[in-house]
């Protein structure tokens, strides 16, 4: 059964990476749903089966030195009056400083793709712009300010979910962050990404192929200890 489940998901990810990227404007429709959990859950279910997994911790880098930076977003609720906004409260931590943050995350764009890779699935995925607020009575804290994709899928009975269909398959990787984080004490900016699975512009630390894997010169920046 595993073996089975195995090559569904490699060939998911082998059609994934062929799929024709024609797609259809989904701006106006994202805003019927709530889709919080998708940045917030914390069991992944592959599609067909009721096994679930433990969606891993987001992995992220802060800096030039690609500096291991963790960010956990704890609770993300719909704005009750602009349905394109959601309230974001977490943590962040750069080596043993814990901060939390509150901000919000805006969604600007959505799109479905025209053909998917399962039958009776619609996928697609939604773009947007964050911002993240430190709390500034802290020591070494600042604003988080960037882009974002996110990737998802509606099943048969219209529900809106985290897309992991290719989950475990090579290359896989779904909420990627995109900004800066700057100081509030020196105003200094410095180069922020996170992601599940795979981290945006990581080509220089993560060597890895089929999954992520940071390259030996980056243990002395947090990710010695990385399994």
């Amino acid at each position: 059964m595993k073996r089975i489940q195995l090559l569904f998901l490699l060939f998911i990810g082998i059609s994934l990476q062929g799929q024709v990227n024609n797609t259809l404007d989904f701006t106006a429709d994202i805003k019927t749903y709530d889709v919080s959990d998708l940045w917030t859950l914390e069991k992944i279910q592959i599609y067909g089966d009721t096994a679930t997994f433990e969606r891993s911790e987001p992995l992220g880098f802060i800096g030039e030195n690609f500096q291991r930076f963790h960010i956990r977003l704890i609770s993300v609720i719909k704005h009750p009056e602009n349905e394109f906004v959601y309230f974001v409260y977490g943590k962040t931590r750069v080596k043993n400083n814990i901060c939390s943050f509150q901000g919000q995350i805006t969604i600007t764009e959505s799109r479905l793709y025209e053909k998917g890779d399962v039958p009776n699935l619609k996928q697609g995925f939604l773009k947007g712009k964050y911002v993240f607020f430190e709390d500034a009575s802290k020591k070494g804290t600042g604003v988080f300010k960037g882009d974002l994709k996110t990737n998802f899928y509606i099943d048969e009975k219209g529900e809106l979910t985290y897309d992991a269909l290719s989950f475990g398959a090579d290359g896989y990787k779904n909420n990627q962050f995109k900004g800066t984080w700057k100081s509030y004490k020196t105003g200094q900016s410095k180069i922020c990404n996170w992601g599940d699975d795979r981290i945006p512009d990581s080509a220089a630390l993560d060597v890895g192929t089929a999954e992520f894997y940071p390259g030996d010169s980056y243990d002395v920046f947090g990710w010695g200890n990385y399994q």
